[in-house]
């Protein structure tokens, strides 16, 4: 059979005159016959060829080392901040959320390794290039899978394991806080912690973080309260890192509970440094009235018994804090995440953190010392950043004023006064 796009092509170079010619029997004879179905067929082009698929041959040895069931136990737990019992628990917890099904063009990244990508990454922070080696994978793969697990973590694990006290967890924080401090209806302690990111295109300013002099830092906040045992019940995340501590608190969550009385109708307290305002569940130390550096001039004796023993509650939120950032490397050094996904990706953090505490999994002391060499005052809640309005509510003022002369008479509170 003649080649149909050869054909067309020598009809439409004749033009009328080779149309005419086909009824010509003297003129038809004079030229080759059926010249156009002799013309061999070419083979197809490539183009025409089927499209082959050229996936990178990426290295997953380092992984497949660490999956082995014959990996130490001990440099499992030192890679992913926790043991393989833990890890495993996590895996199944998000498996409905984060597995893939198989393709026609390529199998599914398994949800162990999945996971995997995203826990590194946060316990390291290491670059996604270098994530990328380490795992096998693309660059651009292995930043959708953090985000992805992150938001797993979010949606699955978040209502299980960070959330607010109800009546029979708020008694029991409550005896455990007064146990310690001396200070009655206390269920949790709150602090804000800031984390470094890379300066914004836009709103620069907003994001200055005031309390870090050496040079210009640029971060979010994280605000968590957190309970006798270390596990956050509470977090607001996000907001630029220059808004003092009281404005942050004035937008959260928190605060919105607060004002319509789930917190206060427990009689709870929750106990805040010198940069949170005095409210009827909201309990910081008393200001000092003397502009000296030490906080106790100015001070009546009651008045720095109750900042003692407060500053001892708040202890508790400050150490968690430490542990989180230590734990969790990525909160110590300027993120790549975008400023519209740092809520997720830090709440994930917080979430896992529960999660280890809840577990017992083993706080490598290294992991902490490490941290201590970091600018520590991004996190000071007693910094230059008072509130506007340190005292807003009459009636907690004085039943802060009766916990001090409790807490002086009863002989709760210890002699660094003097």
């Amino acid at each position: 059979m003649p080649n149909k796009s050869s054909t067309t092509t020598t009809s439409r170079g004749r033009g009328k005159r080779g149309a005419d010619a086909t009824t010509d029997g003297v003129r038809a004879s004079k030229r080759p016959a059926a010249a156009s179905t002799t013309t061999t067929k070419k083979p197809p082009s490539p183009h025409h060829q089927q499209r082959r698929l050229w996936v990178k041959d990426r290295s997953r040895a380092w992984w497949d080392q660490c999956n082995s069931a014959e990996f130490p136990e001990s440099e499992f737990r030192a890679a992913f901040r926790m043991g393989r019992a833990t890890f495993a628990a996590l895996c199944d917890a998000l498996a409905g959320a984060v597995a893939k099904e198989d393709t026609a063009l390529r199998a599914a990244i398994p949800v162990r390794q999945r996971v995997a990508v995203c826990v590194w990454r946060l316990a390291t922070g290491e670059p996604l290039r270098l994530v990328s080696k380490r795992f096998g994978l693309g660059i651009s793969t292995c930043h959708k899978l953090v985000l992805e697990v992150c938001a797993a973590i979010r949606g699955v694990l978040m209502p299980r394991h960070l959330r607010w006290p109800d009546a029979a967890a708020a008694a029991d924080f409550k005896a455990r806080f007064e146990a310690a401090t001396g200070i009655p209806g206390v269920v949790g302690a709150i602090h804000t912690a800031h984390v470094p990111i890379i300066a914004p295109k836009s709103s620069v300013a907003a994001y200055l973080n005031r309390r870090h002099t050496q040079r210009a830092c640029y971060t979010v906040t994280m605000q968590g309260v957190v309970g006798p045992d270390g596990a956050f019940t509470d977090v607001c995340i996000g907001w630029p890192g220059a808004m003092p501590d009281a404005q942050v608190l004035e937008r959260s969550a928190l605060q919105q509970r607060a004002a319509a009385g789930e917190i206060m109708a427990g009689g709870c307290w929750v106990v805040g440094g010198a940069s949170f305002p005095l409210t009827d569940w909201l309990l910081p130390p008393y200001a000092s009235n003397s502009s000296s550096s030490s906080s106790s001039k100015g001070l009546t004796w009651a008045q720095h018994a109750f900042n003692e023993k407060a500053a001892d509650a708040r202890r508790v939120a400050v150490d968690a804090f430490a542990r989180l950032k230590a734990r969790w490397a990525c909160l110590q050094k300027r993120t790549e995440v975008k400023l519209q996904d740092l809520p997720v990706v830090l709440g994930a953090c917080c979430v896992l953190h529960n999660l280890c505490e809840s577990r017992g999994e083993h706080m490598d002391p290294a992991l902490l010392l490490a941290r201590c060499d970091l600018d520590l005052d991004l996190d000071d809640d007693d910094g230059p950043q008072p509130p506007d309005n340190p005292v807003r509510s009459d009636s907690a003022s004085k039943a802060r004023d009766e916990i001090a002369h409790s807490l002086l008479h009863r002989g709760i509170a210890g002699t660094k006064f003097f």
